[in-house]
């Protein structure tokens, strides 16, 4: 009897095994979707969606919804799916080479874009969708996912780079953070911060690109030029990571703690008061909210400091490219799906009130939506918009190109590292740097 009642437990346990693995998505069939509409509307297509962040999905969802209530003739079913970043990147990319696996839609990052416009993209021309909202975006947030004038990707944001200051350490040290214009002026005010209160004016990733990519972006610098050859160990990339050196070296800036700003250890410290600021992208700002809650109301969220005054105080820093598959059965229904998401003034507007980035259309950062209360405004004031009015055309664009991968790898493993934490010269770490990917 005791057997029979164990073989029975487990053949219950194996069917709520199997059933829960069925349902880990947010599709399934239109009687279970949540976007699927009700009534009798035409029969919902089905849209499969990859992601890597389950904030996109969440987000890719919502706007299903708001999809199926404005086109209940052609409705959509979305089944979308969050993977880890480099599982789905890598699944992505086999299933396109073979010619069979791929969802509808995937989101890629942009330092794995290129990798998948390698030969003939397979990925589906989105220039019918892109083209009618040129005048109204930011042109060079979709040129990074373009090759030979045919755009393959929709991004989420423009990514520029902003400094958040902790104010209740600049006020300790008598700095005003408007008086920092330059990164000279920044390196001044680290010293008074160190001196008044022993604390860092700033981490440096040490295992990422962040902390280096927007320095060299600011004077006209990149790790390709525009015709796509290497340039990571030229003039100006040394002198940047050679400052970048200084300030470790004075004390002024440490590594971070787990080695980005995106470790559990560095939001620890950095929700204990132990720096004065982090140079970061503006899609950062959740962050924020999410790992440093006791920063709440210290936070100014500020230009970058230029190089030379007049120079850039920003530089357009990373990205999302949601493209459209080939191997879709669907390819029309799809891109106007990921254009009403991503282009659309509703969807720009719902990708600040959702996500918290800087949209792609800066038609729409005018709009009252976006000065409406919500909980990025409760934590960082009302006038975060008002620094990206003030840099928005001083937003430098980058150079993507079948290099790119490469560069960001060899960055985020070798350079930051050996020149942060190694301290060695940063001008032969650059050179072994540009001559591995060369």
């Amino acid at each position: 009897m005791r057997k029979r009642l164990l073989i029975l437990l487990t053949l219950v346990l194996i069917a709520v095994t199997v059933l829960a693995g069925c349902s880990n998505n947010s599709g399934g069939n239109a009687a279970n979707d949540k976007n699927a509409p009700s009534g009798d509307s035409a029969k919902p297509t089905k849209l499969t969606l990859w992601t890597f962040n389950a904030l996109h999905q969440t987000f890719y969802e919502a706007m299903a919804t708001q999809w199926n209530e404005t086109n209940p003739d052609k409705p959509i079913t979305l089944e979308a799916t969050t993977y880890p970043y480099d599982d789905m990147h890598n699944s992505l990319l086999v299933a396109l080479q073979t010619g069979t696996g791929a969802p509808d839609l995937a989101d890629i990052e942009i330092s794995k874009f290129a990798n998948y416009l390698k030969g003939d993209p397979q990925l589906a021309e989105l220039n019918d969708v892109v083209e009618p909202e040129l005048s109204n975006i930011v042109q060079s947030r979709v040129d990074i996912y373009a090759k030979d004038g045919k755009y393959y990707g929709i991004d989420f944001h423009i990514g520029a780079a902003v400094i958040y200051y902790n104010t209740e350490l600049l006020d300790q040290a008598g700095v005003n953070v408007d008086d920092i214009k330059t990164w000279a002026d920044f390196e001044e005010a680290g010293k008074k911060v160190l001196a008044a209160t022993g604390k860092v004016m700033t981490t440096l990733e040490t295992g990422d690109q962040w902390s280096f990519w927007p320095l060299i972006s600011q004077r006209g610098s990149d790790f390709l030029d525009k015709d796509k050859k290497v340039i990571l160990d030229n003039q100006a990339n040394i002198d940047t990571l050679t400052y970048l050196q200084n300030l470790v070296k004075q004390k002024i800036a440490v590594g971070a703690p787990g080695g980005g700003h995106h470790a559990e250890e560095y939001y620890g410290f950095m929700n204990s008061g132990e720096s004065a600021s982090v140079f970061m992208p503006f899609w950062y700002m959740g962050r924020f909210l999410e790992y440093m809650p006791d920063l709440k109301g210290k936070i100014a969220i500020k230009p970058m400091p230029a190089w030379e005054e007049g120079g850039f105080r920003s530089a357009g820093m990373g990205g999302t490219g949601t493209v459209v598959t080939k191997q879709s059965k669907s390819i029309d229904l799809a891109k106007q799906f990921a254009a009403f998401s991503k282009l659309s003034a509703e969807g720009n507007i719902q990708i600040w009130k959702q996500l918290g980035f800087d949209p792609i259309r800066t038609d729409v950062w005018d709009s009252p939506e976006l000065k409406e209360a919500n909980k990025f405004s409760d934590y960082f004031g009302d006038n975060i918009f008002d620094t990206l009015n003030e840099i928005k055309d001083e937003i430098n664009a980058v150079n993507v190109g079948e290099l790119t991968p490469a560069a960001s790898d060899v960055v985020k493993s070798q350079v930051m590292n050996r020149a942060l934490v190694d301290l060695e010269d940063p001008a032969k770490v650059l050179k072994d740097a540009a001559d591995s990917i060369k």
